[in-house]
Order: C-alpha cells, then sequence, then structure tokens
C-alpha cells in the first residue's frame, strides 16, 4: 500500500500519476509544501527521482468557486511559454472518486520562496537589486498580454473592476465586522468617491508579491498562487505590489513575520513604480487611491478571518495571538485612509 498522508490517498493518487503523467513511476512519496486555508501544495517524488507538484483545494473546503484548482490549472496553462515563468502544467483530475477533490500537477521548479525577511537575508545584494527589477518586468509582461489571444478572454469580466470589488467587499465587511473601525468606513467613503477610470482590462494576478515566487539567481523562476487571478484594471496589482514592497523601518501592516523587503537592497517603492511606468507606459499618478484600495480590501478581508477565529470555525491556534490579528485590521484600514487623505488618491 502507498504512503497516504491528509489530503491525499495515496494509492488512487499514484495510480492516476502513472496513467496519466507521461514518465511518473511509482512509489510515490507525498509531503506537504504549503497548507493553510488556501490551495494545499504537495510535494510528489517518484521512484525515478522526480519531483512533482501537486495542488488541491483546502480541507473541508464548501466553496468550490473560492478555490477552483481546475482555473488556476487553465491559467497557468495559457501562460506556458510566455515571457511570465510559470510551472509547466502536466495534468489535471477531476473525478472525485481518486482523491475526493479535484487537483492539478505540475513541474517542480528549483528555488526558494521569500515568505518572509528571514528568508531574504541570505540573499546577495546583487540578487536583491536584480530580483527587484525582474518581479516589475515579469508584473509588465503579465498586463501585456492579450487575454482573448491565449485563450483567458472569459475568465472574469473586464469592466468596472475596482467598482465591483468595493460593492463585494463592503458587504463583506459589514457581515464579518466585530468592533467598529472608523477608518474603514471613512476610506470607503473616500474611495467610492475618487473612483478612477478604468484604462484597458488585462490579466491581474491578485495576489502578486515575493511570497508567491519562486526565485534564483536575482531572477523569477515561477510565479504561484494564481487562484485569485482575474480580469481588470492592473494598476489593482500595482498598488497591492507597492504595499507588499515594506521598505526597511517601516511599520508592517500585516500580522505576523516582517515582510522579505523590509531587508533592504531590494529597490524602493518609487523605483518599482517607474520602472513600471516605463515598461508599460500607463500613468501611475493615482497609484496612491490602488494602494490604499488594496490595503482597505486586506482590511475586509483579515476582518473576515478574525471573525472565524473568534468563532472557533478555524480550529484552535494556540499560536495564533488574535489581539494581532485585530490590530493589523485596524493598521491596514489607517494605512487607506492616509494614502487618500494625503491627496494622492
Amino acid at each position: 500500500m502507498t504512503q497516504s498522508i491528509e489530503g491525499i490517498h495515496g494509492d488512487a493518487v499514484s495510480a492516476w500519476f502513472e496513467a496519466h503523467i507521461p514518465g511518473a513511476q511509482g512509489p510515490f512519496t507525498f509531503s506537504l509544501i504549503a497548507g493553510g486555508h488556501s490551495n494545499l501544495t504537495y510535494a510528489v517524488d517518484d521512484a525515478a527521482g522526480q519531483r512533482f507538484v501537486l495542488r488541491r483545494p483546502p480541507l473541508g473546503h464548501v466553496l468550490q468557486s473560492a478555490h477552483d484548482v481546475a482555473r488556476e490549472h487553465r491559467i497557468i496553462s495559457a501562460l506556458a511559454g510566455s515571457a511570465v515563468p510559470v510551472a509547466p502544467a502536466l495534468g489535471l483530475c477531476e473525478d472525485l472518486a481518486v482523491n475526493e477533490a479535484p487537483f492539478y500537477v505540475m513541474r517542480f521548479v528549483e528555488g526558494a520562496v521569500l515568505h518572509d525577511a528571514d528568508s531574504a537575508r541570505d540573499l546577495p545584494a546583487e540578487a536583491r537589486a536584480s530580483l527587484g527589477e525582474d518581479v516589475v518586468d515579469v508584473l509588465a509582461a503579465l498586463h501585456a498580454i492579450d487575454p482573448d489571444a491565449v485563450g483567458l478572454g472569459t475568465l472574469g469580466r473586464k469592466e468596472a473592476y475596482i467598482a465591483r470589488q468595493l460593492k463585494r467587499w463592503t458587504t463583506q465587511w459589514e457581515n464579518s465586522k466585530q468592533r467598529e473601525i472608523p477608518a474603514m468606513d471613512a476610506a470607503r467613503a473616500l474611495l467610492g468617491e475618487r473612483l478612477p477610470e478604468q484604462v484597458g482590462a488585462t490579466i491581474v494576478h491578485g495576489d502578486y508579491r515575493l511570497g508567491n515566487m519562486i526565485v534564483a539567481d536575482g531572477k523569477i523562476q515561477g510565479v504561484l498562487d494564481w487562484e485569485l487571478c482575474t480580469l481588470g484594471d492592473p494598476l489593482a496589482d500595482v498598488g497591492y505590489l507597492l504595499n507588499a514592497w515594506v521598505q526597511p523601518g517601516e511599520v508592517d501592516t500585516r500580522q505576523g513575520d516582517q515582510a522579505p523587503t523590509a531587508v533592504g537592497g531590494f529597490g524602493d517603492r518609487d523605483a518599482l513604480a517607474a520602472r513600471y511606468a516605463e515598461k508599460t507606459g500607463r500613468d501611475l499618478s493615482a497609484i496612491a487611491y490602488y494602494r490604499a484600495f488594496s490595503h482597505w480590501r486586506l482590511a475586509a478581508i483579515g476582518e473576515g478571518v478574525y471573525k472565524r477565529y473568534r468563532l472557533g470555525a478555524m480550529g484552535s491556534r494556540e499560536d495564533l495571538d488574535l489581539s494581532e490579528f485585530a490590530d493589523s485590521v485596524v493598521r491596514r484600514a489607517e494605512a487607506a485612509l492616509e494614502l487618500l487623505e494625503g491627496g494622492q488618491g
């Protein structure tokens, strides 16, 4: 009998591998790379010394649309061979009899994932600088791809991206808020009043940051985690990236470990924005608005997660400081309002 671990039925998945992944040889060993409440990522090692990666929805998930691995598989398959590096997609299984949930398989890509400041400290100065530039170049390349030309033209609605996001997350905030946070309401009002005109529609990653990239030798080897990808306003990706690009000595709005860029050497926000504008020709004069929107949206998302932890719906987490989690929501809301009140939005 093949080894099984939580989330993987070893025998059935192994049989599927041998039948559908060319060259894969059992027995297989499965190990969890990344868990949590996003799609789960497993390393799969075979008898021939090959390594694959398997992605499936989180355990006990309810909303299939929120963790649509077939959609992820479609996206990375469409981007294969483009200027956006992605892991090669090898196969998709939608037969729930195999593993009780759909999954897809991709080739393993060598490199490091910079989740936090500790993981970035060993990176040489020259690698940090070149990686900062490559992050911008790859984002510009993503936004240059014609969705229709690569078969992704029906991935989502193209128009009114920010307006639709504001409506969605306002409802989420109202349904999940655990306390009054005046900055959330004030920022929401200003975001609605200053809604910019969307210029064009591109593929939007939705979670574009170093923690979702495999890197080596100062370059991106693969962009990961496409589950939030859709079509819409490309400047939403830029605002999100700039917020994640925490500068040395800056207060990080997120909960938990420091961002990798906090160690310095990756280039500052102004340099990133200028490079993106040069590469794409897009006007970034209202980028503070998109940064504010990103902070506000993440605050709304964070409050929903905070509510579920408070109610025990996320299980017991003794290692999680709920007060710090709650404070991070306030920090994001206040950061959004500060950007908007600065007159740059």
